[in-house]
């Protein structure tokens, strides 16, 4: 596997964070006859230990990114909102069954109105699960639940693009996740989508967490990534952010992460955290670069010999420093 292609996409996850923090926006966009019906002047919560106790005495298959939600719907009634999202690349015979088991394993313990939605995020056309159907003997069961197939959203980019909904990022993202498999590509869609939410105006926290979930979704090689990270932390300073940079942020992990993978390769616990300070050493190096130009042997060396607690508060202070001399004081 070359440098461009070697790294492995986690879809599950982010899409649990994104749902956990933009339940209704993501409602919105998906499901926008849904979200209608909801309250949002009520608080709703998220109930996922109802939802294990539903799912963890049954074998149902595996499990996706699920999320139970309790909500008020405009005529003050209580309702559950399930939402099951399909991460899985192929297709799934079991899915529609797995849904309606969900579905009716719920009423049963609760006796609430549950409405169960997918979001289908795997990369087959004919997969598009939407009822499930038993009969026999003149009984008849069926059970139908809307779904949203990601798909079928790659032609509809620039409604995508032109949204002001946050969760238009994570659509974003996950297509070009899943349609890009070359790194340089996956890098240029990466600067196009993390450009396009700081167009959007979005305050600090929203900053933050899209740009957590966008770097999750769009997994890059270390080199590419650092790559990435430059030409962010450039983009961000030539806009003058006021706040600590997500770039900034997501650099020191990079480096952690570098710095780890170089103790891995020692097999030491002592190498592991030697190569984590090396690594916050070397991104540290590059953001002054950015920030004040090259720097001379003494501030490298300083540097070099820095401990890691000293790395940290000295990347925490590059944007605010007015000078090489003030930072390292």
């Amino acid at each position: 596997m070359t440098e461009d292609t070697d790294f492995r996409d986690d879809h599950d996850s982010p899409w649990k964070e994104a749902l956990e923090h933009y339940f209704p926006e993501f409602l919105s966009l998906l499901f926008p006859s849904i979200h209608a019906e909801i309250d949002w002047t009520r608080r709703f919560e998220f109930l996922d230990h109802e939802l294990q106790q539903v799912v963890g005495d049954a074998e149902l298959g595996r499990r996706y990114a699920d999320k139970l939600v309790k909500v008020f719907t405009q005529e003050g009634r209580e309702t559950w909102v399930l939402i099951h999202v399909e991460v899985q690349g192929s297709t799934d015979s079991e899915f529609a069954e797995r849904m309606f088991v969900y579905y009716y394993r719920l009423f049963d313990r609760y006796h609430v109105d549950v409405i169960s939605v997918a979001v289908l995020t795997d990369d087959s056309p004919s997969f598009h699960p939407d009822h499930y159907r038993r009969e026999r003997g003149g009984c008849v069961v069926e059970f139908r639940f809307p779904t949203q197939k990601l798909l079928e959203w790659e032609p509809r980019w620039t409604e995508l693009e032109a949204s002001s909904n946050p969760f238009s990022l994570v659509v974003l993202a996950h297509l070009k996740a899943r349609a890009t498999r070359d790194g340089e590509s996956r890098k240029d869609w990466k600067l196009r989508v993390i450009r396009l939410m700081y167009e959007r105006g979005y305050g600090k926290v929203d900053v933050l967490e899209l740009f957590r979930v966008i770097d999750w979704i769009l997994r890059l090689p270390p080199a590419l990534e650092q790559e990435f990270l430059k030409e962010i932390y450039t983009y961000e300073k030539a806009r003058q952010m006021p706040y600590i940079t997500s770039a900034e942020r997501f650099g020191r992990q990079i480096g952690i992460e570098l710095g780890r993978e170089q103790g891995r390769e020692q097999g030491l616990e002592q190498g592991r955290e030697e190569g984590i300070r090396r690594g916050e050493a070397t991104l540290l190096l590059r953001l002054i670069e950015l920030r004040f130009g090259a720097a001379d042997q003494d501030v490298i060396r300083r540097i070099h010999e820095a401990d890691s607690e000293t790395l940290l508060h000295w990347s925490d202070r590059i944007l605010t420093a007015q000078s090489l001399s003030e930072l390292l004081e």
